[in-house]
């Protein structure tokens, strides 16, 4: 289970990567707005699905502690 929050994460991490990106790409290119504004939504959504699979994943593993 550790190792699927895991992936899941990473994956999750690397479309708030590309969210972001592709935001900033809008937003000086100076297109609409609108669209600018809800790329950034989307990117806040995605990283709290990101914190709470990360958050998820050390609980399951412990933290790191040695059990």
């Amino acid at each position: 289970m550790s190792t699927f929050t895991t992936v899941l994460a990473l994956i999750v991490m690397g479309l708030v990567v590309l969210v972001l990106i592709r935001g900033l790409f809008n937003m000086v290119k100076g297109t609409d707005p609108n669209k600018s504004n809800k790329l950034m939504q989307l990117r806040i959504l995605l990283q709290a699905v990101a914190i709470v699979l990360i958050m998820l994943t050390l609980w399951i593993t412990g933290g790191g502690r040695p059990t």
